[in-house]
């Protein structure tokens, strides 16, 4: 048997799982009984073991025994139950626990056991629900309709909450053309959290790549699967966001949960055997080994074939491409545009990490699209007032100083933002100059410190009518340049309507009222003026997938602009339109106002 994970099959159930340096695995199935071991045999570096009958709903996990060196990169204790790198469903969340990481320690009663899911037929195949040049909402599965008054409690904060109609009523109320959900795989805290009393929120801090998190998705594959046909029902596509760049068992003081007790080859290692940490989360997926991308090329099989997603967004992506070094020409990228399954969908890179080279935007593969960065800083920093607009056009323009001219029948790859689920929210852009991360139990140490923010004379909250009147224009100026780019727009869930997490700039430990979207108190003029920009762009798709060329360049008064105009940093904007006038982007800074004119249409 080659394939790895829980196979039906002719009457049995056959399990592989691989350890290469293991002595010895059991298969462990648990029952009301209790645990029962069942050796597995070796077969080069997997093992495997076949148990009479369709074995459907059994809950199992592993054992693994061989030599315990930490410090050679050995972490076999077979006192400790590891959860199969490839399941498909878990009866319970990760919780975090010292005795993880304690040898000798038996866990088999706080981790979570996997369960052999029922045979379901594959997701018809279909194209990609999603096109460049649309509108990408990121959301935070449980933040988004925690608090929403429309959607009966007990399905608050779940993905099956997502096909409610209130929300679908939303998403296209906005033109939303993919959701783009944060982590819903099943993730652990860190270690530092529970002392403090907060939980990851985020979920960026996965173990089990393909199996979903209980608490988010108590279905499984079912219950994504049928919320994915409901938005596709609506003309809405569904991205997965991945977290392929590391995994929850963190550095050497952390937990023995799965990988590090069955593969620990799955990790980068420097030359002396210590941990790469270019993630700064612990550890790094090690991209140069076969069984790494075996791996991660399955679990985005099964989310396509099994759930019908759409495409995947790429935390910390440059690590998919290391070896250690960054490579444009890595195999991920050829395995990904090789695969007849996968070559279809929607990739799209955040093209940082923390390793040495790690910043890499418009480096990836010509069909990927990347999170633009310099975008959100630039146009922050322009109606901040310390930006020039020859920056802000390129900016507009599609960043070609950054991709590089658009080849002739593509798309624009730039995903262009203002804010996203790190950072500072859209309003607290405009409310707060400094981060304000005291909840999070790091002496607000924690988060980025430079934000390009700017407050209006008041830190936060205020009544002054006048500061208010200033903050929402910001939000109208910059909201209606992110309308107009060329490229792909993403707007974080709840920017629409002025969601704030109070200057709280890294709220991934908030699972409450700071985190959670506020649906009472949102802005509704505001809410419906971002529905106006959607719907316009989203009937002239065409305008923004690219950069139309021939353009003129105008001064705000119609004059052409001169070198000098674009060189002045007092210059208050600039138009630009097509020869026959039919598409026309105004810029004026001095007015809070970003203009887009098509026929007959005003924006």
């Amino acid at each position: 048997m080659s394939r790895l994970g829980v196979e039906l099959a002719a009457g049995v159930t056959r399990f592989a799982v691989r350890a290469p340096a293991a002595d010895m695995v059991w298969l462990c199935c648990f029952d009301d009984a209790g645990e029962t071991r069942h050796a597995m045999t070796r077969q080069g570096p997997n093992w495997t073991l076949e148990l009479p009958g369709a074995l459907t709903g059994l809950h199992y996990g592993y054992r693994a025994a061989g030599e315990w060196a930490p410090s050679r990169g050995l972490w076999f204790d077979p006192a400790k139950l590891l959860v199969d790198p490839r399941a498909l469903e878990l009866d319970r969340r990760f919780v975090q626990d010292p005795r993880l990481a304690q040898f000798g320690a038996d866990t088999a009663d706080i981790v979570p056991r996997a369960v052999v899911p029922a045979p379901l037929e594959p997701v018809l195949p279909q194209p990609a629900h999603f096109a460049p040049g649309g509108l990408v909402y990121e959301v935070n599965v449980r933040a988004f309709t925690k608090l929403h008054p429309d959607v009966p409690e007990d399905m608050r904060g779940t993905v099956a909450a997502l096909a409610h109609p209130a929300v679908l009523a939303h998403l296209k109320k906005l033109h939303v053309s993919a959701v783009e959900l944060m982590p819903i795989v099943a993730w652990i805290d860190e270690r530092h959290l529970t002392p403090l009393g907060l939980v990851n929120a985020w979920g960026y801090n996965p173990v089990a790549m393909m199996a979903l998190d209980p608490g988010l998705c108590s279905g499984g594959v079912a219950e994504l699967r049928a919320t994915v046909a409901a938005l596709h029902a609506e003309g809405i596509g569904v991205l997965l966001d991945v977290v392929f760049n590391h995994t929850g068992e963190s550095d050497t003081q952390g937990g023995v949960v799965s990988l590090r007790g069955l593969d620990n080859a799955a990790y980068s290692h420097a030359p002396d055997g210590t941990l790469i940490n270019d993630t700064g989360c612990g550890n790094t997926l090690n991209f140069a080994n076969p069984a790494v991308r075996d791996l991660v090329l399955d679990a985005m099989r099964h989310f396509v074939t099994a759930c019908g997603v759409d495409g995947f967004r790429f935390d910390l992506a440059p690590v998919l491409a290391r070896g250690p070094g960054f490579d444009p020409a890595a195999p991920i990228f050829a395995a990904i545009a090789a695969d007849p399954v996968l070559s279809t969908r929607v990739m799209i890179a955040e093209p940082w990490d923390v390793g040495p080279g790690g910043y890499q935007l418009g480096n990836f593969p010509s069909n990927w699209l990347e999170w633009n960065d310099r975008f959100r800083d630039d146009v922050r920093r322009f109606w901040r007032g310390d930006e020039g607009i020859g920056t802000l056009a390129t900016r507009l323009a599609g960043s070609s100083d950054v991709f590089g001219p658009v080849q002739p029948g593509a798309a624009c790859r730039s995903v262009n933002f203002l804010a996203a689920h790190d950072g500072f929210t859209l309003a607290d852009t405009v409310s707060y100059e400094n981060r304000h991360n005291w909840a999070n139990g790091e002496n607000n140490r924690d988060g980025h410190g430079e934000n390009y923010s700017w407050n209006h004379g008041a830190e936060g909250t205020t009544d002054d009518p006048q500061i208010r009147a200033a903050r929402k224009a910001d939000l109208k100026a910059m909201l209606g340049t992110l309308f107009a780019s060329t490229g792909t727009v993403m707007l974080t869930a709840g920017d629409e309507f002025g969601r704030t997490q109070h200057g709280n700039n890294n709220a991934y430990c908030q699972d409450n009222a700071i985190g959670w979207v506020d649906w009472e108190s949102r802005d509704r003029e505001l809410e419906d003026h971002v529905a106006a920009l959607a719907g316009e762009r989203a009937r002239h798709l065409h305008w923004f997938r690219r950069f139309p060329e021939p353009i003129r360049w105008l001064r705000p008064d119609g004059q052409d602009i001169s070198v000098a105009d674009w060189e002045n940093a007092q210059s208050a904007g600039f138009v630009y339109e097509t020869a026959a006038a039919t598409f026309r982007v105004t810029v004026d800074r001095n007015r809070r106002d970003v203009r887009v004119s098509v026929p007959e249409r005003l924006l």
